[in-house]
């Protein structure tokens, strides 16, 4: 895991710069994969570090056809049902294929360390350390500049969600009070950014406040819940399941889920800054079911495959969503491509105009399933 702590530069003039912080979704259908949803993947970037939400199965092909498969530093289970973590033994085949050697550590809830027991004969002996770790449901795991912490879900079988949390920053620095002061520009200014007193002048009286890291939370599958409100209140960005449409919503109860409408009740209830709606069930209209969700939290989108959301420092701007269709279509002009080989383009996305996911193959009643 990494953990052990980087060298720090304090730049003059501010602190410390802001790591690149993103969420990649890379499956974001429910229980089956359909022609425009893979399932449940999500990944996390910060820094240099890279963070695998669930691994459902076919994981790994949505990640080389979008953004290519990193060296994952570690995958997170929120639960145990196929849809959530299929597509991990070809994901550690293919890692040791290419003779990856720095150790991978599974997270999960209890149960993980008994499941890939059972499922390693698939992906055999790994040329690389492979860690697993099972979860309660208040643990925090550290990394160098964030932690990972744990809290209680509500679905069939051990569930958990995860919380990213980054550390506190320090406030800024006033170089013209400091040089006012007395100090000298250059190493004296870091010394100071580094809680250190230079001749007599305290941090204090040339650092702001302290600024509030920013916060993600992943539900995974799970009923509306307290503990996810509290787990979320204030961040910047909830990740959570709407599996379902309100007018399915005695379902959702029966299976455990929620509706994209209860998703964003728990949102208002948290005052997050964005609410991004996944995964979501073949047979849902997406632009449907945002509508749903905006008609009780506005500040919520619901993701399709290959989205990406953003998320600057809360004093430099709010989370910006990027569809996958945008980013297409300006990878295209770019390249000087036509209209026809944009819509040849993997994989198809939203009108332009509306912004509305066209309809998927209709899909029959189903029974209940163990994987949703």
């Amino acid at each position: 895991m990494p953990g052990t702590p980087a060298a720090r530069v304090f730049p003059a003039g501010d602190t410390l710069d802001a790591v690149d912080l993103s969420v990649f979704f890379a499956g974001t259908g429910a229980s089956s994969p359909s022609a425009r949803r893979g399932l449940s993947a999500t990944l996390l970037r910060a820094g240099g570090d890279r963070l695998l939400i669930d691994c459902g199965e076919g994981t790994q092909r949505q990640l080389v056809k979008s953004v290519g498969l990193p060296d994952l530093d570690a995958v997170f289970l929120t639960h145990l049902h196929a849809d959530h973590w299929f597509g991990l033994p070809g994901m550690l085949k293919s890692f040791d294929l290419r003779d990856r050697s720095k150790p991978l550590e599974v997270y999960g809830p209890v149960g993980t360390k008994a499941l890939l027991e059972r499922v390693q004969p698939v992906f055999g002996r790994l040329g690389y350390p492979l860690d697993i770790e099972e979860l309660d449901t208040d643990e925090s795991l550290r990394f160098d500049e964030y932690r990972i912490k744990t809290f209680p879900t509500r679905h069939r079988g051990p569930s958990i969600g995860f919380q990213f949390v980054e550390d506190d920053r320090p406030g800024r620095f006033d170089a013209g009070e400091a040089t006012r002061l007395g100090i000298t520009p250059g190493p004296e200014f870091g010394q100071l950014q580094r809680g250190e007193t230079v001749r007599g002048v305290e941090p204090s009286q040339v650092m702001g406040e302290t600024r509030r890291g920013r916060r993600i939370v992943f539900t995974g599958d799970t009923r509306p819940s307290d503990a996810t409100v509290v787990a979320a209140a204030g961040a910047d960005l909830l990740v959570h399941e709407g599996t379902f449409a309100s007018s399915e919503k005695d379902r959702a109860a029966e299976t455990a889920h929620s509706t994209g409408a209860q998703a964003a009740q728990v949102a208002f209830d948290a005052d997050v800054r964005l609410l991004a709606v996944t995964p979501i069930a073949a047979r849902v209209h997406a632009g449907e079911l945002e509508r749903e969700v905006r008609g009780v939290f506005e500040r919520a989108v619901v993701v399709r495959d290959f989205d990406e959301i953003e998320l600057p420092l809360p004093d430099r701007g709010d989370p910006i969503h990027h569809r996958w269709s945008d980013r297409r279509r300006e990878l295209a002009e770019a390249a000087g491509a036509g209209p026809a080989a944009e819509r040849g383009a993997e994989p198809p996305g939203p009108s332009v105009e509306t912004g509305a996911e066209q309809a998927e193959p209709a899909v029959p009643p189903e029974p209940v399933r163990s994987g949703i």
